[in-house]
C-alpha cells in the first residue's frame, strides 16, 4: 500500500458524540443512546439528500442544517422548532470544535507516516467548516497541506469519481495503489470503487449492506480492525 486516504466525518472521530450532546443541550429530553443513534442516521440521511442543492447554492448550508434535524425529528414524532434547529446547529458547531480522533486512528497514523506511506483526507462539505475539524484534530502533524482535498473547494464532490482523479492528480500513485477509507457506502464505496481505487468500507454504524454490483474491498466494524489491517498493509 502506497497511499492511504482517509474521509472526515465519522472516520477519522466519532460523529455521534457532539450529536448526541447537542441533541441533549437543545431538546432538554433524556433520551437512550440506541435512539440517539437512530436520529444521527436520520440526520445525515435527510442531509445527503440534499447535498448536492446545497453545493449547487440552491440551498443555503442554514437551510440544509435546519432540513436535516427537523426531518430526522419528525421521523420520530418529536417537535422542533427552527429556532430549536438553529440552536441545535450552534451547539453542533460547539461540540465538533471539541472533537478526537479514534485513538486507533492516531496509533495507525503514527505508524504509517513514518513508513513513508502517502497520507491524506478527501471529504465532502463546506471548505471552511471541514477545514475547522481538520484543524482540531491535528491532521497537520501527519498530513501535509496539499493532501487536503475538500468538496467545497474543489468544486466536485463524491460520489463523483472526478474528485478522486482529481486527488490522483496531487498524488504519485495510481489508481490501484490508492486505498480510501470511509463511512458512506453511496458517496465511498461507490466513488472510490469507479475511480479504480481500493476502498475500505467502515460501517462501524452497523448500515445496512445496499443492494449494490459495486463493492467494497474490505468492511470494519470497529476502529480496532481498521488499525489492524492497514498495520500490516504498510
Amino acid at each position: 500500500m502506497k497511499t492511504l486516504i482517509f474521509d472526515v466525518d465519522d472516520t477519522l472521530y466519532d460523529q455521534l458524540l457532539p450529536f448526541e450532546k447537542a441533541v441533549n443541550e437543545t431538546l432538554h429530553i433524556n433520551l437512550d443512546k440506541p435512539f440517539i443513534h437512530e436520529l444521527y442516521l436520520a440526520s445525515r440521511k435527510y442531509s445527503d439528500q440534499i447535498f448536492e442543492q446545497e453545493q449547487r447554492g440552491e440551498w443555503s448550508t442554514l437551510d440544509l442544517q435546519i432540513y436535516r434535524i427537523q426531518q430526522a425529528c419528525l421521523d420520530f414524532d418529536i417537535q422542533i422548532t427552527t429556532e430549536q434547529a438553529i440552536s441545535f446547529q450552534q451547539n453542533y458547531l460547539k461540540y465538533q470544535r471539541q472533537i478526537t480522533l479514534f485513538p486507533e486512528i492516531k496509533q495507525l497514523l503514527d505508524q504509517l507516516s513514518h513508513q513513508n506511506v502517502q497520507l491524506g483526507v478527501l471529504t465532502n462539505g463546506n471548505a471552511d467548516h471541514q477545514t475547522m475539524k481538520i484543524e482540531q484534530l491535528n491532521l497537520k502533524q501527519w498530513i501535509s497541506p496539499k493532501h487536503f482535498f475538500i468538496s467545497g473547494a474543489i468544486g466536485i464532490a463524491k460520489p463523483n469519481p472526478d474528485v478522486f482523479n482529481y486527488v490522483e492528480c496531487h498524488l504519485t500513485s495510481k489508481p490501484s495503489e490508492c486505498w480510501y477509507i470511509g463511512d458512506s457506502y453511496p458517496n465511498d464505496v461507490h466513488g472510490a470503487k469507479r475511480a479504480g481505487w481500493h476502498v475500505a468500507w467502515f460501517n462501524h454504524r452497523n448500515r445496512q449492506v445496499p443492494n449494490s454490483t459495486l463493492t467494497p474491498t474490505v468492511t470494519f466494524n470497529d476502529p480496532k480492525s481498521v488499525y489492524d489491517f492497514f498495520s500490516k498493509k504498510a
